[in-house]
């Protein structure tokens, strides 16, 4: 009983957060979704023994690491796209209620370079990149996740940050 409770606190506190990582790392919604189940079943076999102290941390590093052995197993970036524009609507209805059409097609092609320029990050500095910056992770949880140390993981951040500056370049002197 008391194991069923814990898990089903788990999962409500953190499959958004699951999910969202996997579909970000593996650009696929069905891969994030197989993802998200094997974390789960994961979580479900080591309920008695979870440390509720330290469960963002490990879920998050199973988490990265089935993304990983997913990445591996299709050898990584294959080309496979992914549809940005219906995720982007599905996860935010802002879009919808602009008035005017041009300011709300900018933001739209900014979301989507955005995307792509998230998506095509090297994996380590991807992985940086979305923890901190989507899943408002420390600095010291992302090295804990990644079994990276502490400066590494800032050091991949402003790597990370960098490039998708030099990829939004064109867009600096746009206005919205």
């Amino acid at each position: 009983m008391l194991e069923s409770l814990k898990y089903e606190i788990l999962i409500k506190q953190y499959k958004n957060v699951i999910y969202n990582y996997a579909f970000y790392m593996l650009k696929d919604s069905m891969d994030a979704d197989d993802v998200s189940q094997e974390v789960f079943i994961k979580i479900w076999k080591s309920i008695d023994t979870f440390n509720l102290k330290a469960a963002k941390a490990w879920i998050m590093k199973v988490t990265h690491n089935l993304c990983i052995d997913y990445l591996r197993r299709r050898k990584a970036n294959q080309g496979r796209e992914i549809d940005i524009e219906k995720e982007f609507k599905n996860k935010s209805g802002e879009d919808n209620n602009l008035t005017d059409v041009e300011v709300g097609l900018r933001k739209k092609i900014l979301k989507e370079k955005i995307s792509d320029g998230i998506k095509h990050l090297p994996e380590t500095l991807r992985s940086v990149f979305v923890l901190y910056e989507l899943h408002g992770f420390k600095y010291s949880e992302i090295s804990e996740t990644l079994n990276l140390p502490l400066n590494s993981v800032k050091v991949y951040l402003m790597r990370a940050r960098k490039k998708l500056q030099e990829e939004l370049r064109e867009w600096k002197d746009e206005q919205f």
